[in-house]
């Protein structure tokens, strides 16, 4: 509670909502904060977590109506304001403040650090397990809270591509996606703060920003480096001076809750921050209107050439570049949690020889030398046939930054499976990369890598098998990428 608040006077108010496995002890430090600007600040545990009763509901019906429950106490209550109250959490809270803002438009403003705008994209995006998280999720619900064990069984049969249980998931998933509430969101007329990372593997950008842009009302929308909600936990836990995203959340409430007028009331709704770099760059809109798609043609390998990226189509007759799935190679996302929360502390890209990779296991394309820097922004992504010699297929892409000793800096990735497919089919497949803001130096290649293992994801089967890349005149293999 503010301690200066007059008799008789009402006050905003902010609803914080925990973060997966932990309570409302989460944000002691940013409600002692907000009550010394002012706001009557509530923070709950949503069942399942603390001391709440019932089990997990992840964001469902009974989330919600709990939700709504919250602010009828904090309305009947305290002395706040009805028309100025606020939601606000990391991770799962960001979820369900972005739902309970759809489900409850009594609720002005929300700020969703390191949510998930589909849920079905964060745990099966093109069809392929998030496996290091998923794992951590249900551990975690299982041994600190009391997790609903539909959960467990829908991660079960994700993990295990039991593909008859997928209609059942989709539909518990979309239910709890903020994705698919927008349009209550928009009717509300909620101003909507969003901060995301990167590297959060679990909970893309891709599928936050797709939300951001079918928002119609008040946004906006910070992307730095890290991993899942390290952008918003590490730095007031660890004291570091750049605390972005709590910044903005301040600034967005003191601004839609209390009228205030400030630097966020009329900065470019869009902020980017240009990974290893200290640049911030600010846009209107996302996709960039800015940025215009620079192609890329693979070509396949030759005798006297590994295999290129370049500005034409191949030209030439049908064949494909084949590798086997049993090993994996040195391509990769890197150390789950730990690669991409080293790049935000500390600037340490996931690096690889790219020259030593095992061409019998992966294979890559790469550009000429550039001649002039590349400014990437955005969802770069690759059309790419594929012949799989099994009924299963599954291919990782990977962007590098390559220089001229072989040394490859990673960019962003992207997965995608074929959980069932027919022996020998070709079938092309196009796979978005994750959102990223990168520059590359003039002098450097750019190089778009693939094989099909990578500790960050399940495998469709620990078999191994022969894929093919494709390669017809008539059928181009493309690699996309929005540049300014």
């Amino acid at each position: 509670m503010p301690t200066d608040l007059a008799a008789g006077d009402l006050a905003p108010a902010v609803i914080f909502i925990n973060s997966w496995a932990l309570n409302e002890y989460e944000y002691l430090q940013q409600a002692g904060e907000l009550a010394e600007k002012g706001y009557v600040v509530l923070s709950y545990s949503t069942r399942g977590y603390g001391t709440s009763t019932g089990q997990i509901n992840t964001g469902g019906p009974k989330d919600m109506d709990d939700f709504s429950r919250v602010v009828d106490y904090l309305i009947a209550n305290y002395p706040v304001d009805p028309q100025a109250i606020g939601a606000a959490g990391i991770s799962y809270g960001a979820g369900i403040s972005l739902l309970g803002a759809a489900h409850d438009s009594r609720i002005k403003a929300v700020s969703a650090m390191s949510g998930w705008g589909s849920l079905v994209d964060a745990l099966y995006g093109d069809s392929t397990p998030r496996l290091v998280w998923g794992e951590i999720l249900t551990l975690t619900g299982d041994l600190i809270g009391d997790l609903d064990p539909i959960v467990n069984q829908h991660w079960s049969d994700l993990k295990n591509q039991n593909l008859e249980a997928l209609p059942a998931i989709i539909e518990w998933g979309n239910e709890r996606s903020p994705l698919h509430k927008v349009d209550q969101l928009n009717a509300n007329g909620t101003a909507v703060y969003l901060g995301k990372a990167y590297g959060d593997v679990l909970f893309r950008p891709n599928s936050i920003l797709e939300l951001f842009s079918a928002l119609e009302g008040p946004k906006f929308v910070d992307l730095e480096p890290g991993t899942h909600a390290t952008a918003d936990l590490l730095p007031p836990l660890l004291g570091l001076p750049e605390n972005t995203q709590w910044d903005h959340t301040y600034e967005w409430f003191d601004y839609h809750l209390k009228g205030e007028n400030n630097a966020i009331a009329t900065a470019k709704p869009v902020n980017m921050k240009v990974k290893f770099s200290d640049n911030w760059e600010q846009f209107d809109s996302f996709p960039i209107a800015e940025a215009t798609t620079e192609t890329f043609y693979l070509h396949p390998r030759s005798l006297i050439d590994d295999g290129d990226l370049k500005d034409y189509g191949y030209s030439g007759w049908a064949t494909d570049d084949a590798y086997n799935t049993l090993l994996g190679s040195i391509y990769e996302t890197g150390f789950p949690l730990v690669s991409e929360m080293l790049q935000q502390i500390v600037d340490l890209p996931v690096l690889t020889d790219i020259s030593a990779a095992n061409d019998n296991h992966s294979i890559y394309y790469k550009s000429n030398l550039l001649t002039q820097p590349m400014a990437i922004r955005g969802n770069p992504s690759v059309h790419v046939t594929l012949q799989p010699h099994a009924e299963v297929a599954q291919i990782y892409a990977y962007l590098y930054d390559m220089d001229l000793t072989g040394t490859g800096t990673l960019i962003t990735h992207g997965a995608y499976t074929l959980p069932q497919v027919t022996y020998k089919d070709k079938v092309a497949v196009d796979i978005e990369l994750v959102t990223t803001a990168y520059d590359l130096p003039a002098g450097h290649r750019l190089v778009i890598a693939f094989d099909s293992k990578d500790i960050e994801y399940q495998s469709v089967t620990s078999s191994g098998y022969r894929l093919d890349i494709e390669f017809d005149r008539d059928q181009q293999n493309i690699l996309s990428v929005p540049t300014l």
